[in-house]
């Protein structure tokens, strides 16, 4: 079987003459990842797409005619960025809106994959729902408190909806393996070598040199092994880049997790076929006794203000710790009792000093300038402006021992130097929940769309 691997995420783009160099052989399996949790728990909780609608156009635009041309599926999965009901109604529409224009028929499976709150109660009261690693357990209050919460699906639902006739399949939150391993699995191949075909393609071509997560990728399977290679003459596969991508977003070098199972690295071996071509065999899968489904719920956490400044005065930036405990407290002293503590937290995020590794950075030098971004969120979004303003204000003008100056502190890159930024959201689901049916989680709907 030949597969094509559209981009890393649709709306990201990919080349026309990649995808010309495609479809040049006989395919099999067209399609894309939709989406992530990369970008953070926002797009989950509010309902918006991390991608923008025209570029997710142009992207269907080009490949959904031709593989309704090649009687071929087209699946994609997690859509709209994060999976959840707006996000895949949003996609719905930007496919009925190509077919319109380009006059196409198909029946489409939609896949919906937000999870009622009732079922989760039940699960946990159960005993069946589990944490990653360091996370706190699940209570039912936070179950409550979730504004929107789905269930990463497997590849389950995509064979039954290819079952059921769909040639189109949409789904929402999904395992980027599954979007691709799917057909390949259903059609009798091994699942361990599936999987990890599916792995290693699901961000286009992020495996190639040069790399790139806006490109097309192929992957032709067989029943011991599978070849990657781009199918854009610029860009070439090598062993040391598949390997590598074989490792991404891997807590462990030699095992793929997936809700039904293990896929077994150990014994992968990677050839170089030609110079643009990689061939990858000896990959095993593993059953898993309990199957388990990833659940990824958010909850809204206040709103946002921010401000951005530079410090460009050694003794200040030496004593930066000091500096920032003591404007928290005259923050504090000033609001008094207007606006209680536990209603807004400061964040203050030192771009130059310990902001990216905090407490465990190991490269102490100091520098001679620093960004910090003063980072409120309050109850409200005029409690997080209030609060901004205030600590804004306090940095500006603190004393410190040694200072000369009387003023100017910190400089502004933008006036307004205060920014609202809206809602902020926190996962405050992040879990396993153990199922009998890995499609339970999950909804299909088969629609028709075209004339």
């Amino acid at each position: 079987m030949r597969i094509v691997s559209l981009s890393g995420i649709l709306g990201y783009g990919y080349t026309e003459e990649g995808l010309r160099e495609a479809l040049k052989k006989r395919v099999d399996i067209i399609g894309s990842d939709g989406g992530s949790s990369d970008p953070g728990p926002y797009y989950l909780g509010s309902g918006k797409s991390f991608t923008e609608r025209n570029a997710v156009k142009r992207d269907l635009e080009l490949a959904l005619p031709e593989a309704i041309k090649r009687n071929v599926p087209f699946i994609v999965g997690t859509a709209g960025g994060a999976g959840g009901e707006p996000h895949l109604k949003w996609t719905r529409e930007i496919y009925e809106e190509v077919a319109r224009e380009q006059k196409l028929n198909f029946k489409m499976a939609l896949i919906h994959c937000e999870i009622d709150k009732d079922y989760l109660k039940n699960k946990l009261r159960e005993g069946k729902i589990k944490s990653f690693g360091n996370n706190p357990s699940l209570t039912e209050k936070d179950i409550e408190e979730s504004v929107r919460i789905v269930g990463q699906i497997g590849i389950d639902p995509f064979i039954n909806a290819l079952n059921g006739g769909a040639q189109v399949v949409l789904a929402g939150r999904a395992c980027d393996t599954a979007i691709f391993a799917s057909s390949v699995i259903r059609a009798g191949y091994k699942p361990g070598l599936a999987y990890h075909m599916a792995k290693i393609i699901e961000c286009g071509a992020m495996c190639t040199i040069p790399l790139s997560a806006s490109d097309v990728m192929v992957a032709d399977i067989n029943q011991d092994h599978f070849i990657l290679e781009s199918p854009n003459p610029l860009r070439k596969c090598t062993v040391e880049r598949v390997a590598a991508h074989t490792l991404y977003e891997q807590v462990n070098p030699y095992y793929i997790y997936e809700p039904d199972g293990i896929v077994d690295l150990k014994k992968s071996e990677f050839k170089q076929l030609t110079d643009r071509s990689v061939k990858v065999s000896g990959s095993k899968f593993i059953p898993n006794d309990k199957k388990t489904i990833k659940i990824e719920g958010v909850k809204l956490a206040g709103y946002r203000t921010i401000s951005i400044c530079g410090v460009r005065d050694m003794l200040m930036i030496k004593n930066i710790k000091k500096i920032l405990e003591d404007v928290r407290a005259k923050v504090e002293e000033n609001l008094n009792d207007r606006i209680m503590p536990q209603d807004y937290s400061i964040i203050f995020r030192k771009y130059g000093i310990d902001a990216v590794e905090g407490e465990i950075e190991l490269l102490k030098d100091l520098p001679h300038e620093v960004g910090i971004v003063v980072d409120v969120v309050g109850k409200t979004q005029e409690i997080a402006d209030v609060v901004c303003s205030i600590t804004r204000a306090n940095l500006l003008h603190i004393d410190y021992t040694g200072r000369k100056s009387t003023a100017g502190n910190i400089a502004f890159p933008y006036s307004p130097s205060d920014i609202s930024v809206g809602p902020v959201y926190n996962f405050n689901i992040y879990h396993l929940v153990e199922v009998e049916d890995l499609s339970e989680t999950s909804k299909i709907e088969l629609v028709e769309v075209g004339t």
